[in-house]
Parts: C-alpha cells; sequence; structure tokens
C-alpha cells in the first residue's frame, strides 16, 4: 500500500522542537509497522523490537514486515534507513529488555515514547485451559507475554526516563481489559491486571515527569492483528446447545474464514448441510417457521462445532487478513497513538472506537447499579438503637465493639 495515499502524519503528531525517540516492543505487528511509518515519516527516530519467529507459523507477519522494509528502503534518500534500527525481542525475558533499551539510548541518545504493543491471544473457556499440562503451560505464556512482558520492558526503561527526568509510557490495551468475554478469560485476566499495575504505576513516576497512556481498543485490534492460540474444545458440555454463553471460539468460528486470504492459506468456512432446496416448492407448504430456525440454528451450531478453532488439537495461526485490511483496521488506533504520543499533557486513559465508548458505558451502568444493590443490602443490615439505657452482655456475635 502506497503510504502517499494517507493524509500528512505532520497534522496529527503533537508539536515538538525536535524529533522524537519512539521504543516500539513488536514492530513487526501491524500496529507496530503503521507506528513506525507514521513516525519516521514525521522525521522521528524508531527503534523495532522484533519477536522471535516460526517459520511456518509467522509467515504472514514476515512477510508483512519485509515488505515494510523495503519500503523504508525505497526512503532512503528521506532519511528512513538512518533513523530506524530493529534488535531481536523477547519481551518475557529481562536481560533482552534491558538490552533494547540500552541499543536504543545507545542509538538515537534517549527514549521518548515506550509504546508497548505486543499480545497474544488464547481462546478457551476456563475448563479447557485446565484440561492438560500443555494448556496449563500457555496459560503462564500468556500471562509471560501479556503482563509480565511490558512490565520487564517498562521496568528496564525507567531507570533511565528517571535520569532524563522525561518519557511518555504507552499501553495497547483493549475493552476486555475491564469487562469480561466469555472463551476468552485468560486474556482477559493479563489485561485486567495490566492495567491494574499500570495505573498504580502512574502516581508513581509522575513526580519524575513520565507520563503513562492506556489505549483501550475495540476487541478485533487486539485480536485480529496478533498471533491466536486456541486449545481443544470440550464438546458437548460447551457445545451452542447445551451452553449459551456467547463463546469467543464461536465468533472466531464464523468471522476467520471470512476473512479475505483465508482461502489461500487453507482455512474454509463450513458448508452447511440442508435437506431442501430452496428452488423447489416440494413439501413447500410443510414447511414452517419453527423448522426453518431450527434449520438456521443447526447450521450455527455446526459451523462452530466444526470451524478451524473447533479442532481436537491445539491451533495458532495469525488472522488472514490483507495488509491493506490489516491498515485500514489499525489506522483509527494509530492515529490516536500519534496524536498523543509525547504530548504534554496526555490522558491517562484513551478509548478508541464508539464500540469501546459504549462498552465502558455499559460496565458504568452495571456497576452504578451492583452500587445501588449494596447500599440497599447494607440498610437491611442496620440494627437500631435499643433505648433500653442497660447495656446486654457483650458476646461473640452480639454485634457490640470488640
Amino acid at each position: 500500500m502506497d503510504p502517499h495515499s494517507f493524509p500528512d502524519p505532520r497534522a496529527q503528531f503533537p508539536s515538538h522542537n525536535g524529533p522524537r525517540v519512539w521504543l516500539i516492543t513488536a514492530g513487526d505487528s501491524p500496529i507496530g509497522i503503521s507506528v513506525a511509518r507514521q513516525a519516521l515519516t514525521h522525521g522521528d527516530y524508531v527503534l523495532l523490537g522484533l519477536a522471535h519467529t516460526i517459520l511456518d507459523r509467522d509467515e504472514r507477519r514476515r512477510n508483512g514486515f519485509d515488505a515494510f522494509l523495503a519500503e523504508v528502503d525505497e526512503h532512503r534518500d528521506e532519511g528512513w534507513k538512518q533513523r530506524m534500527k530493529t534488535v531481536p525481542l523477547d519481551i518475557r525475558m529481562m536481560g533482552e529488555c534491558q538490552a533494547i533499551v540500552a541499543e536504543t539510548v545507545a542509538a538515537f541518545g534517549r527514549i521518548d515514547i515506550l509504546l508497548c504493543c505486543t499480545s497474544q491471544t488464547l481462546v478457551g473457556t476456563v475448563e479447557e485451559l485446565s484440561a492438560s499440562q500443555q494448556t496449563m503451560n500457555l496459560v503462564r505464556d500468556q500471562f509471560e507475554i501479556n503482563y509480565f512482558g511490558p512490565l520487564n520492558i517498562i521496568k528496564a526503561a525507567l531507570p533511565h526516563m528517571r535520569r532524563e527526568h522525561a518519557g511518555h509510557i504507552m499501553i495497547l490495551s483493549g475493552i476486555t481489559a475491564h469487562i469480561g468475554t466469555p472463551g476468552l478469560g485468560m486474556y482477559c485476566a493479563a489485561g485486567w491486571a495490566l492495567e491494574g499495575f499500570c495505573d498504580s504505576l502512574a502516581y508513581e513516576i509522575a513526580p519524575f515527569n513520565i507520563k503513562l497512556t492506556i489505549f483501550q481498543c475495540s476487541i478485533e485490534i487486539g485480536i485480529l492483528t496478533n498471533l491466536v492460540t486456541s486449545v481443544p474444545p470440550i464438546f458437548p458440555a460447551y457445545s451452542p446447545a447445551n451452553n449459551h454463553a456467547p463463546l469467543f471460539r464461536g465468533i472466531l468460528n464464523h468471522l476467520v474464514p471470512r476473512l479475505p486470504d483465508a482461502q489461500s492459506e487453507g482455512v474454509t468456512p463450513v458448508s452447511a448441510t440442508s435437506n431442501s432446496n430452496p428452488n423447489s416448492n416440494t413439501n413447500s407448504n410443510t414447511r414452517n417457521r419453527a423448522n426453518t430456525q431450527e434449520s438456521q440454528e443447526n447450521s450455527r451450531v455446526s459451523s462452530i462445532e466444526n470451524g478451524p478453532f473447533s479442532v481436537p488439537e491445539i491451533v495458532s495461526m495469525h488472522p488472514p487478513l490483507s495488509s491493506a485490511h490489516l491498515e485500514v483496521l489499525v489506522s483509527e488506533t494509530v492515529y490516536a497513538i500519534t496524536s498523543i504520543g509525547g504530548h504534554e499533557n496526555p490522558p491517562s486513559r484513551h478509548i478508541v472506537g464508539q464500540e469501546g465508548v459504549a462498552s465502558v458505558k455499559e460496565k458504568l451502568k452495571t456497576v452504578s447499579e451492583e452500587l445501588e444493590d449494596f447500599i440497599q443490602a447494607s440498610f437491611a443490615v442496620d440494627v437500631a438503637v435499643d433505648s433500653d439505657p442497660t447495656p446486654p452482655a457483650l458476646g461473640p456475635f452480639s454485634g457490640g465493639s470488640f
């Protein structure tokens, strides 16, 4: 995709006296590539962390980054190659996080903006994720990447930012970090843990003039742009026919086979079988709406139970979106990042997209209703003061002071 087809990025960056230095933890992700492109066009310096890849599994992401490197080479006269550097990074390893921070400072003198956008998604119910040692290891790895990884890179960067008395830490999160989603229990848990950590950290680093911003994106941003791993389902217990919770596996089974590049990668939609020919009038008078609805429900259940994430083995893939579709998908999030990154007075939390705003409003409404219920319950257990001046004997359950 031609980067010149996008609006001038200089119009969306906050004003500053000189070029800024970005450290992006997932430089080979769609978000990382798009932010790096905008930053380089703006005249900033960028150091990209590259995750260690598995050849078969990560071919799509590797090809996307190779295309970006070719784009950087095309802009060498504009200094893109001189202002960009790549370093391998396993964010789970504290030593590698310290090394990439040192590499950034050595190459560009400082770190103005740290963008933590490394993420993976683990799909499965809590019971499915407890089925074997292998699935429990995946749970641990979910927290190592989505929670402990950002902690590692933040802790590695803080000493430098404190010495400089400046810096902006940006965390790419999602609405799943405050709203539970069935089938994404561990993914949500890691997000909640990270946001709790960051909310506390923001107060601690404010005296050092270090800013922190959490970006809460729509659910598809974090999931469709990163690696998705699904564990074997437990059927029929968690079949849609027996469990009506809208498990996220079913959503992926419906969505992924319909993505633009799905068939080219061997991911094909499940064909729904039907006993009737829509072009035939045979027995048309005997078919009623109830039978039609039952047929549609059976088709839906079939597609969920036989989709690419419902096979009896662990499945890991990058959702097969084309680079053009990914660019459109992340554009709003990238705009928010580049508009806020390095700002003198950035927000502590920024919700990206109307879907996220609606979800937060719904969550606040639920919390408000729960608070009203709690107040009513507390009124119900209040004990009236006895008018008898003779105090009763105090016992362990008398309600007196102790």
